[in-house]
Parts: C-alpha cells; sequence; structure tokens
C-alpha cells in the first residue's frame, strides 16, 4: 500500500463555515457535471465512477470539531480519487459479505497523513465515498 502524495494543500479556515464555503465550491463544481448523483472517476478502479453522496450524510452526523477536521481534506481527496493509482487496503464487511471496504492514504502538500474510505457493493459494482479523516 502506498501513499499518494497530493499538490492540494489542506482547506484553510478557523471556522467550520469558512472551510465550508471553500470545499462546497469545489462540491458545486463537481456537481454541475452530472444531473444525477454527483461522481469523480476514479484512476484507481478503471475509470469508474465514485460516488459522493454518503460522505455528506456520514459528515453531519459528527460533532462540530469532527466535521471542520474532516472537511479541511475535501480538497485532497477529490485528487487522490481522481489520480491515485496506489493499492489500497481492503477488507471485506464483517457484517455484510456483500460490501468491501477500500481504505487509500494520502499525503498533502504539507506532508499531513490523511485517508479515505471508499465502499464498493460487491453485486452492483458501485462504489462510494464514506469517509475523510486524518491519520497520526
Amino acid at each position: 500500500m502506498g501513499i499518494y502524495q497530493t499538490k492540494a494543500d489542506i482547506l484553510s479556515g478557523t471556522d467550520f463555515h469558512e472551510v465550508w464555503r471553500k470545499a462546497s465550491f469545489i462540491y458545486k463544481k463537481i456537481k454541475k457535471k452530472s444531473k444525477r448523483q454527483p461522481y469523480l472517476r476514479s484512476a484507481y478502479f478503471n475509470k469508474q465512477k465514485v460516488f459522493l453522496g454518503l460522505f455528506w450524510d456520514h459528515l453531519f452526523e459528527k460533532s462540530w470539531p469532527d466535521r471542520l477536521r474532516r472537511l479541511r481534506y475535501f480538497a485532497a481527496t477529490v485528487e487522490l480519487i481522481e489520480h491515485n493509482r496506489f493499492e489500497p487496503s481492503s477488507k471485506e464487511d464483517p457484517n455484510n459479505r456483500s460490501v468491501v471496504f477500500h481504505r487509500f492514504i494520502g499525503q498533502t502538500k504539507e506532508k499531513e497523513l490523511f485517508a479515505i474510505q471508499i465502499k464498493e457493493h460487491k453485486s452492483s459494482g458501485k462504489k462510494y465515498l464514506i469517509s475523510i479523516f486524518p491519520t497520526n
């Protein structure tokens, strides 16, 4: 499992709403490209779609400080999904055998490590961005 070096920085700001404004600007550009669900094409998955909708649901279940901490890495996550070709660590969901979780590791321009988790349904082949979080 390799670490992908992104060219993107973490999103700056001290308040959630400052960071949210910058992240939503990036998200709206992605959303404009599709009439239905917003997605990114992944280099690792041979340009298959990775849908972004579940990430926002997951993000807003978290506390305010945790939302800010996770959302700072959104720009780097977009780049990681689109360009990364390193093998992720993958494991099957023990509660649901038809789901596989893929965890990719990235590094921002400022040398901060973060991880993203993508959920894949085996039967349909659909992939969803689930979570972004910094690693320590």
